[in-house]
């Protein structure tokens, strides 16, 4: 719960002649210890029972809103020293008159107040509106409404880790297949920590819990994690593993779920901690799963298989295409060994919907030359899809199904087996099955599997489809677009409802599939977080006076898809519209770039960073990621970063340089792009990139005097290009309101030097001919 100053607060002890409520909502089942009621003016009572205090802070025994129940620190009314805890019954909890700093001179404010149990730390936890980060330093400290108490998870965790001979225990951002989104039921990080970014570590010792994440989730850490935890702004390994040195003595034991950590990632934890005299211990039964009540149970649907209109390929002959590069590898391995569920996924031409947005399902796959095992939740495999993967059959081209939690077994079984040798892809291959693959010569390693390279390529049916799902999709950006335009200047628009409306807009389109990822709707400061998504407690009322970053996406049949815009209904600043220029020049220049076949995307990742640079400006993330048919919106191997696959003809990446100042303001520009033969001169085998994503820059921010004549030219030809594919289809639709603001954005831009703002002279004589032919038709 909330308090504030207009809020009357009435504290009673049980054995106070008072009517009390008839019905105390969540009261626990038994309770062992005296306990207190309070009455809320508007509110309700309020039940408090301190000798479960735990439960109190983590379930909020109140008759209000669930994101409401918090806790404030206890304080003596009579104290004047503010570091002075005030007296507790039971040495667990009280209840106490407490006055604030923050607060008017207007009142008192009574606080129910729990106290944490670890080093008797307090927290004040308040309502939106007075710091939206967390504040430990502060007396009291000060937490959001957004943060989460972990005292008991903590006490749990630990307790659990003393007769294991731990010293302390890791917990990573993933699930046993290394997926970057993952199921509810994998969140272990977010359950421990609060923190609910995509990328982190948790380390725990007996007596400190820290988290690890990137810049792009530094401010959203501070507004989830509570005082319990540390935030090490450094997502690196070195820098945990410097930390475990320096906090446990030599000797000592560090826990991990071998099933989190891909092979890769244990090679480098090992060779950092083993010269150090730290040992890592192998844990397969994960501690947070043991004390984690409520754990979400295994979604209960079933996987299906794509239409035959979506697919070129069928899955015999995928794989004997896999089965092929077996067969020519000189190391002679006899069996492939899939981990991550989009490579079983694409092998099957299966979907399913274990993880949000993304259509995959629990599985591995081992598949040698003359047989396939498919490890799965078998009740879930109809009789349909058993028939579809000739299940009654045991032929080389039969799938034999196999309980999901049998892999590591069959593994071991396999490999007892003369002659056999079993490749892997370390990137996606987990240390709890890569540590059964002993003798070494029954290993045979690559950094992707063959799965994940093949995939990589689209033939020519995924990339038609591809290409339609985004004409689709830019017509629901366009919605969008067009409604904030009028609903933002009447004050009553969110963050919130902005991201529902584009998932409305996508959801009417034909193949829709849902959202591909939580939509980043995000206004003014808010828009500096790289990767913030708006919920009750967060979201802003957009505004004319505030940029406005919207990067959403959406899951069809036929494709995924994931744009960003950034735009102002407004005045920008100078410095707003030149920031914006810089990152649309950084867009545009890896686009038009011309490359060799076999480039490394890092290679020319620095294209996109160019403009920014020369001002001093730079932005904390990556440049672009793969992107596939009906999967995760984040598809390696391609893209951008140093351990991406070289670009070749048919690969789908997104291009997304941006800028972001902090408390301020946030840019990204984020186009998807398929590499396409470029006609050269003098060469042969070159690729450029060919923009798939077709939905109007905001003009109102372009500073077309910093472009470059070619980047100008390049600007006028997408324009064009949205006009003559995405126009037909807004024709289709009926949209005339989006097909006119789509004509009076895609107007061609003056040369360099001239403002990227329209006259209403260009204006009449770029749109009004298209309008009237329009009407005409």
């Amino acid at each position: 719960m909330y308090i504030t100053e207009e809020t009357d607060v009435m504290a009673v002890s049980e054995d106070q002649e008072i009517e009390k409520p008839k019905t105390l909502l969540h009261k626990p089942q038994s309770s062992t210890g005296s306990s207190s009621y309070v009455y809320m003016k508007n509110q309700g009572w309020l039940y408090a029972d301190y000798a479960d205090v735990e439960g109190v802070a983590e379930r909020g025994y109140a008759k209000m809103p669930p994101v409401e129940r918090t806790l404030v620190s206890v304080r003596s009314q009579d104290s004047q020293d503010r570091n002075t805890r005030a007296p507790l019954p039971h040495s667990v909890c009280g209840l106490a008159w407490s006055r604030w700093s923050k607060m008017s001179s207007s009142g008192w404010i009574l606080a129910v107040c729990l106290v944490v149990l670890e080093g008797g730390r307090h927290a004040v936890w308040a309502e939106e509106g007075s710091g939206s980060e967390r504040n430990c330093s502060a007396i009291p400290p000060y937490l959001p409404p957004t943060a989460v108490n972990t005292t008991l998870r903590l006490r749990d965790l630990r307790a659990s880790m003393i007769p294991l001979n731990i010293s302390a225990y890791i917990i990573p951002a993933t699930d046993a297949h290394l997926s970057e989104y993952i199921a509810p039921r994998d969140a272990r990080l977010a359950w421990m920590s609060g923190f609910t970014g995509s990328a982190g570590t948790a380390v725990i010792t007996q007596n400190k819990a820290v988290l690890w994440t990137d810049s792009r989730y530094w401010i959203q850490a501070e507004r989830q994690i509570d005082c319990n935890w540390e935030l090490e702004r450094d997502a690196s390994v070195r820098s945990i593993t410097n930390w475990l040195i320096l906090e446990i003595p030599e000797g000592d034991q560090v826990g991990f779920d071998p099933f989190l950590f891909s092979v890769d990632i244990f090679d480098v934890y090992n060779t950092n901690l083993a010269p150090a005299g730290r040992l890592l211990k192998s844990i397969p039964d994960n501690l947070v799963d043991k004390i984690w009540t409520g754990r979400p149970p295994l979604p209960p649907d079933n996987p299906i298989r794509l239409p035959d209109s979506v697919i070129e390929r069928t899955w015999p002959m995928k794989v004997e295409q896999i089965r092929a590069q077996i067969s020519d590898n000189p190391y002679k391995p006899t069996a492939v060994l899939l981990s991550a569920l989009d490579e079983t996924a694409w092998l099957f031409n299966l979907r399913g919907n274990d993880i949000p947005f993304n259509p995959f399902f629990y599985s591995y796959t081992l598949l040698s030359m003359d047989e396939i095992w498919l490890f799965v939740h078998i009740e879930r495999i109809t009789e349909e899809l058993k028939v579809y993967l000739n299940n009654s059959c045991y032929h080389s081209y039969c799938v034999q199904l196999l309980e999901y939690s049998s892999v590591r077994s069959y593994l071991q079984s396999y490999l007892k087996k003369p002659n056999v040798r079993v490749w892997v892809g370390t990137e996606y291959t987990n240390q709890a099955l890569y540590e059964l693959i002993t003798p070494e010569d029954k290993l045979l390693t690559s950094t992707y599997s063959p799965v994940l390279t093949t995939k990589a390529v689209k033939d020519a049916t995924e990339q038609r489809i591809l290409k339609e799902a985004h004409i689709r999709d830019a017509v629901a950006v366009m919605q969008l677009l067009v409604w904030l335009e009028k609903k933002v200047p009447e004050g009553t628009e969110t963050e919130l409802t902005a991201a529902h409306f584009v998932d409305q807009c996508r959801g009417k389109q034909k193949n829709s599939r849902g959202p591909s990822f939580e939509t980043i709707s995000a206004s003014g400061p808010n828009a500096a977080l790289a990767h913030y998504s708006p919920s009750n407690e967060t979201a802003r009322k957009l505004s004319v006076d505030e940029m406005y970053l919207v990067d959403s996406g959406g899951q069809y049949l036929d494709g995924t898809t994931d744009i960003t815009r950034t735009v102002h209904w407004g005045n920008p600043t100078d410095f707003q519209k030149e920031a914006y220029t810089r990152v649309l020049m950084g867009n545009i220049e890896i686009s038009r770039t011309v490359f060799p076949a076999g480039t490394r995307g890092v290679n020319m990742e620095m294209l996109g960073r160019r403009a920014l640079w020369e001002v001093g400006l730079n932005y904390g993330h990556g440049t672009g990621h793969g992107l596939g048919n009906y999967f995760g919106v984040h598809e390696w191997p391609v893209g951008f970063q140093s351990n991406n696959i070289p670009f070749q003809e048919g690969m789908f990446t997104s291009i997304e340089p941006g800028y972001y100042k902090e408390n301020d303001f946030g840019i990204r520009i984020e186009d998807i792009a398929v590499t396409v033969p470029a006609t050269t001169k003098h060469g042969n085998n070159f690729l450029t990139f060919e923009i798939v994503s077709l939905v109007p820059y905001d003009r109102k921010l372009i500073n077309t005097s910093l472009l470059s004549p070619e980047q100008v030219h390049w600007l006028n030809k997408y324009c064009e290009t949205i006009r003559s594919v995405v126009g037909p289809e807004l024709e289709r639709q009926g949209l005339k309101e989006e097909y006119d603001w789509m004509m009076k954005h895609t107007a061609p831009f003056l040369s360099a030097g001239a403002s990227a703002v329209i006259s209403s002279v260009t204006l009449l004589v770029t749109v009004l001919p298209s309008v009237l032919l329009h009407n005409l038709l």
